[in-house]
């Protein structure tokens, strides 16, 4: 299903958001992946270099964890979100919610989201085909899933192109916020901050990345 415009979109943590008509791709692809119920996570890792793989044809995109895409100076570009219904020890179907911005210009967008947001337009410096960009998304979506299926893991791969790893971070989790060294992605997703207590990996969380000096 895709969207032509969304007033209140849902996303990680409940956030809400709009997208405005005719300029961005918001899309949500209903799946049954043949996945047993602990790789379920990978379909999240997939689906993000997938989408990243689609804007590519555009832009240098790269992936902040867990799944939103990012600008090389950080801006945001995107996100996705993935819901899962698992039956025993198989996943038995999975949604992918995947909103990209293209042809809103940071300039058009509202004040309170420009400084940390930007588009495809803006990457490129043109207006982007809309359509082809989704069959493009699609395409690679369907590879991505075709490869789990043969159980083949992505995780590698999204380690590659995760910008999160190697910088100084804050997390904020449902407990509180946590800062160190993101150092690795495990065999499960989550996130591994080194931080002054010691190594912590994290399932889920809104990472910031801190700039040298920064206060924590």
């Amino acid at each position: 299903m895709v969207a032509e415009e969304q007033t209140a979109g849902r996303g990680r943590r409940g956030r809400a958001w709009h997208s405005p008509p005719g300029l961005n791709l918001t899309v949500s692809v209903a799946l049954r992946p043949q996945l047993a119920a602990g790789v379920a996570w990978q379909l999240a890792v997939a689906a993000g270099l997938a989408a990243r793989a689609a804007c590519a044809l555009h832009a240098p995109v790269e992936l902040k964890w867990p799944n939103d895409l990012v600008a090389s100076d950080g801006a945001k570009l995107g996100g996705l979100l993935v819901e899962t219904t698992v039956d025993g020890e198989r996943v038995t179907s999975a949604v992918v919610g995947i909103g990209l911005n293209v042809n809103w210009r940071r300039a058009d967008m509202p004040a309170e989201i420009a400084g940390g947001a930007t588009s495809l337009a803006d990457l490129s410096g043109h207006p982007i085909d809309r359509v082809a960009l989704l069959g493009a998304l699609l395409d690679e979506l369907d590879a991505e899933v075709v490869g789990l299926e043969a159980g083949r893991s992505p995780l590698e791969r999204y380690r590659v192109a995760c910008t999160t790893l190697g910088s100084d971070v804050a997390v904020e989790t449902a407990t509180g916020r946590l800062t160190g060294r993101a150092v690795e992605v495990d065999r499960t997703g989550a996130l591994v901050l080194d931080t002054a207590a010691g190594r912590v990996a994290l399932a889920s969380g809104e990472v910031v990345r801190l700039r040298p000096g920064a206060p924590a």
